[in-house]
Order: structure tokens, then C-alpha cells, then sequence
């Protein structure tokens, strides 16, 4: 039984395809390479993320939080995406899953609901509930959270970024996680 007070926020994870690791330093210009692809922001509240100086402020306070994750091919080591946890409740064993974003050639398959899997199987070791702030108009990020048996729980504004931004906010129970599984 793990820890119930310390949980590890930015576990090592190794799955099928995919290995998540803690994001470094080091992780910045092949994680950007990734970034610099406009249309991997066209339905996010930050539309400009492709942008070094936006990437550089976002992988800054990824860096800063604490439980930020690298995504990477398996197989290859390639760096295809990042992800992390973040607000962490031990009172409501509540944290929340976000600032996911994967390379266009890992969308559509396999890629996030592995990445899903890993990240909710760690979470569920400490949570209860599991929530995903996704923008409003990100209607491919909703649409993924659903297939992996989230639930659309509420539309508020959350200091996101700078400005802060209106966000929906799917939930996911260890309950319905493992009938999903």
C-alpha cells in the first residue's frame, strides 16, 4: 500500500508503447519540436502555445509543478508529448489530470487512452477521484476524455494560464475507471 500522505506526482510510468517520465530541463527542445505545431492548439484556450515564448512560459511552470510528465515512444525514446498532475487534495483525495498534449501522429489511436491508463492506474493509488480541465472548445480532448468513461461535471473559470480561462471539467471515480479498464 503506498503512502497515503506523500504520493510521487511525477512517477516513472512504463506502458506498452509509451514510458512517462519526470520532465526535465533537458526534456525543453525536443518537447517544443512537438509544440511548434499550430494545429495541436487550435481548439486550446491558448491558441499562441506553438510560439517559443508562450512554450518557454508554459515549460516553465510545467517545470515548477511538480507533476509534469515527459511522454515518450517506448520503443524509440522519442519524445512525442507531455502531461501532468496537478492539484492535489488529501482531505477529497482529488487531483486533476491535464496539460496533456500529444503530437498529431499519436492522435486517433492507442496513444491516449495508454497514456490515460498509466496516469489514472498511478493516480488511483492515492485519489478517489480523478478530474481533467479541459478548455471549452477543445471538443477532440472531450470527446477522448468520454471514451475513457470520464464525465462532464461543470463549466467554471479557473486560473489557468495567464489570462485565466473558462475550462469543463470531467471526473472520473476509481470505480468507473476500473469498469473501464
Amino acid at each position: 500500500m503506498p503512502n497515503l500522505d506523500t504520493p510521487n506526482w511525477q512517477p516513472t510510468l512504463h506502458g506498452e508503447h509509451l514510458a512517462l517520465t519526470p520532465l526535465g530541463e533537458a526534456d525543453f527542445e525536443a518537447l517544443y519540436a512537438v509544440a511548434r505545431d499550430p494545429l495541436l492548439w487550435e481548439q486550446h484556450p491558448e491558441p499562441t502555445r506553438y510560439q517559443r515564448p508562450v512554450f518557454e512560459r508554459f515549460f516553465a511552470a510545467a517545470l515548477a509543478s511538480g507533476g509534469a510528465l515527459c511522454v515518450r515512444e517506448a520503443a524509440s525514446g522519442t519524445v512525442i508529448g507531455s502531461s501532468r498532475f496537478y492539484l492535489w487534495n488529501p482531505d477529497a483525495r482529488t487531483v486533476v489530470i491535464g496539460y496533456t498534449f500529444l503530437a498529431r501522429s499519436h492522435w486517433g489511436g492507442a496513444t491516449n487512452r495508454e497514456l490515460k491508463n498509466l496516469m489514472l492506474a498511478h493516480a488511483f493509488r492515492w485519489a478517489s477521484v480523478v478530474d481533467f480541465h479541459v478548455g471549452p472548445n477543445n471538443l477532440r480532448s472531450q470527446r477522448a476524455l468520454e471514451r475513457i468513461g470520464a464525465r462532464l461535471q461543470e463549466r467554471r473559470e479557473l486560473v489557468a494560464g495567464d489570462p485565466a480561462t473558462t475550462r469543463v471539467v470531467y471526473r472520473i471515480s476509481r470505480t468507473e475507471f476500473e469498469a473501464w479498464r
